[in-house]
Parts: structure tokens; C-alpha cells; sequence
């Protein structure tokens, strides 16, 4: 006998044990043999079920499928959630990760200046444009002449103000101190020279005077270069510094020294900071001031979770308790480790969302903070004058904006602010 026989008889067999079994719990008896004994038939009847648990407990190949697609649905879930997380930020994808690398320290003291431990908007008006960018020297040049690759901007941002950042070093030579004690530094934009033949022209950006004896950084404006260079790309030739007396003969280079990025600490290197706006404006919820006391404390308030709290940024309330509760702020902690973020984030490590839940019951009073349209949507409810009209809703009616100190993906390091990203309190709407 073959083996498509034994799988044929095998497969009769199956199917006659299961019609017997149906003839037992339907009560219509279909006997294999018509000469059976009542025990024979019994003994059939608990072999067929053993057959049937048996084959019912195999999984098919269709449920294995399907199993094994519902187990990989988390991971798509969690892939789209990031690609639109990525879009919030502004992100096609994510930067690369740039390991230990340390950003500028201006751009450290502009973000604590800027926004609180969380990266909460200390005040809306203390940033001008919501992108701030730094950009290291690429020429790395002795001289003192400097070019820097703006690619990473986009054309649709509003270029408000440039700055070249230059660190001066202390004079080495010490018998001409008496005779200087300023000096006039002039910033130059090189000029393309191709249509002529003459010599490299320049164009002044910004010029003023320096104390010789000092040291720290200088900062120049140079914001009419940088728009000249985003609308042609092919004219950034870069800049040249020109150091005078007074009297205006060339200044000893000895006497005053800029630090370079070839020679000098990468704390010291020569950068364009660079202030924009990319147009994106905050909704009407946006409150002026995210440290107005009045704004958040009418409402009753959860106790805040952080990043060391993890059972507290997890708090699940039933649908009892969320009804039974009043509108109230609840805490959202969003932990940028968590979701993969932190190898180019700088600061913050994670911020607190917030999100706003609970019961808007009939009367609403004004502890609520609602609207008059809430209030009438509610007497309407209460007294049932309108079929299908639900109870307000408890959601946000004021939105902070979040600060974000990260690296991009040619190494220079931005600060950049998100409207509309905290719920600063919540009302029934």
C-alpha cells in the first residue's frame, strides 16, 4: 500500500468518525456497520472525539498566518507612530547618531536661556524666529578667512539674523601694548571675480573696535551675506577678517590672534549661528506665558511624573474612575531614550506632554474653564431638549511650546521650538 493510499484511507476514516459523531449529537445515528453493538458504538464515539479534540487543537496554516501577522502589527504600529512623530519634529528621518560629541556652549546657554529644565518656552518672545543653527568653519584655514556650508537650510525659511562668532586669543607679543590699545576688525564677504580679471573683490559686512588686551568671543553681523548666499548658493565664497590700526595700516598678527579650527579647541572654533523662521505658527490656544500660575492651577492637577517615574507616566484609570473624575490635567511623560531618540537629542532627555481627561457633568462651573458654547451644549444635555447631543469634552485650552537642542545630520547642532506640544490646562469644550 502507498503512501497516497494511507493518507487516502486515513483521510476517509477522519471524515467518517466525524459523521458518526454528528449522527451521536444530533441523534440521528449513522452506523458504520449496520451489525454494532451498543459498547461498539460507544468505544466509536470516544475515539471519534479524541480524533476531533486532536485535530482542533493542530493550528492550521491559515490561523498560524494570522497569528503570526497580528504579532509583527505592534512593531508596523510602532514604525508608523515614529515616522509621524519624525513629521511633528519637522523629520523625514532621524539624524544620524553622533556620539560623544559635544555642542558649542553658546548653544547650551541659549537653550537654558530660552527654556526651562523640561524644554518648556520660558517666554515666547525671548527667541527670535523659532530655529536657531550653528555651523563650524569648513575651510579650516590659517588665514583668517572662513567658509560655511548653510545645505541644510531650507529655501522657505525667513533668514532673520547671521552672526560669525570668533574667539580672540590673548596677544602674544607684549612691547607694542603701549602703543595699541584698540584695533578696527572688519568682516568681508568674498565676491565672485570670474567676470573680470582683477583681483579678489569684497564686499564690508560689519566692522567695529576691539580692546587689544581682551579675550573671549567677538560677534559680527553678517545677515546681508547669508540671504545673498541662499538665493545663489554658488556665491558663498566665504569671508575674510582684516585686522587695522587706528590709523588704519595692517594690525601685527601677533597682537591680535583669532582661534582657528585647525589649530585651536573645537570650544573655539570659528561658527555662524544663524537665526530663521520656517513660518509655522502656533494655534490659538497658545499661551503667552507657560509660567502663568492662573492658567494651570484652576483645574485639579495630577502629580507630575519624570523620566524616574515610570509607573507614575504610565497611570491607567479605568472608565469608571475617568467618569466619575472632573476634567483634570493628567501627566503624558514623552522619554525620547525610550523611543530611540537619544543618541542625537541633546536636551531635554524627555518632556512632560500632558494630556487631559475626565467628566464635564451638568452644571459646569467655571472652575471647569468653559466655554459658552460648552455651557449651553450642556444645559442641552442635561435637559435631554436635543436627541444624541453628548456632554462636553475635557481637552486642552492652553498649549505651551517645547524647545529641542539636537544635531543634524552634518554635525551642527540646532535649537528649535515646537508649538502646541504641552497641554498647559484643560477645560470643557
Amino acid at each position: 500500500m502507498g503512501v497516497f493510499d494511507i493518507k487516502s484511507r486515513a483521510s476517509w476514516t477522519l471524515q467518517s468518525l466525524q459523521l458518526q459523531v454528528a449522527g451521536w449529537l444530533c441523534g440521528l445515528r449513522t452506523p458504520m456497520h449496520q451489525e454494532t453493538t451498543r459498547g461498539s458504538d460507544m468505544l466509536m464515539f470516544v475515539i471519534s472525539f479524541a480524533i476531533l479534540v486532536c485535530t482542533a487543537a493542530r493550528p492550521s496554516l491559515n490561523y498560524l498566518e494570522n497569528h503570526f501577522t497580528a504579532e509583527n502589527e505592534p512593531e508596523e504600529v510602532r514604525s508608523a507612530a515614529i515616522k509621524r512623530l519624525l513629521e511633528v519634529f519637522g523629520m523625514e528621518d532621524p539624524p544620524a547618531i553622533h556620539g560623544h560629541k559635544q555642542p558649542p556652549q553658546y548653544m547650551l546657554d541659549l537653550y537654558n536661556t530660552v527654556a526651562d529644565v523640561d524644554g518648556v518656552t520660558k517666554d515666547p518672545y525671548l527667541l527670535e524666529g523659532n530655529t536657531v543653527r550653528s555651523f563650524f568653519d569648513k575651510l579650516r584655514s590659517e588665514q583668517v578667512e572662513f567658509r560655511f556650508n548653510l545645505s541644510t537650510v531650507a529655501r522657505t525659511e525667513k533668514i532673520l539674523t547671521a552672526e560669525l562668532h570668533l574667539f580672540k586669543l590673548r596677544p602674544q607679543a607684549t612691547l607694542t601694548f603701549n602703543r595699541h590699545h584698540f584695533c578696527q576688525v572688519s568682516v568681508y564677504q568674498l565676491l565672485d571675480t570670474t567676470k573680470n580679471n582683477n583681483t579678489q573683490e569684497r564686499k564690508l559686512l560689519s566692522s567695529r573696535l576691539i580692546p587689544v588686551h581682551s579675550t573671549g568671543w567677538e560677534v559680527f553681523t553678517i545677515t546681508q551675506a547669508v540671504r545673498s548666499w541662499m538665493v545663489d548658493e554658488g556665491s558663498n565664497l566665504g569671508l575674510h577678517v582684516v585686522v587695522r590700526t587706528l590709523g588704519g595700516s595692517p594690525m601685527e598678527m601677533k597682537l591680535i590672534r583669532f582661534a582657528s579650527g585647525r589649530n585651536h579647541h573645537q570650544s573655539k572654533q570659528p561658527m555662524l549661528v544663524l537665526f530663521t523662521d520656517d513660518g509655522r505658527r502656533a494655534t490659538t490656544l497658545e499661551s503667552t506665558d507657560p509660567n502663568d500660575t492662573a492658567a494651570t492651577s484652576s483645574l485639579p492637577q495630577a502629580p507630575i511624573s519624570g523620566p524616574s517615574s515610570r509607573s507614575a507616566r504610565s497611570l491607567d484609570y479605568s472608565e469608571e474612575e475617568s467618569v466619575s473624575m472632573p476634567c483634570q490635567r493628567l501627566p503624558l511623560y514623552v522619554d525620547f531614550e525610550e523611543i530611540g531618540w537619544s543618541g542625537w537629542i541633546v536636551s531635554p532627555r524627555g518632556y512632560n506632554a500632558y494630556h487631559c481627561k475626565g467628566s464635564c457633568p451638568f452644571p459646569l462651573g467655571q472652575n471647569m474653564r468653559p466655554t459658552n458654547h460648552a455651557t449651553v451644549q450642556s444645559i442641552i444635555n442635561a435637559l435631554k431638549l436635543i436627541k444624541g447631543i453628548e456632554t462636553p469634552c475635557c481637552v486642552p485650552d492652553k498649549l505651551f511650546s517645547i524647545n529641542l537642542l539636537y544635531f543634524d545630520d552634518d554635525e551642527n547642532v540646532v535649537l528649535k521650538q515646537y508649538n502646541d506640544m504641552v497641554a498647559g490646562s484643560c477645560g470643557c469644550h
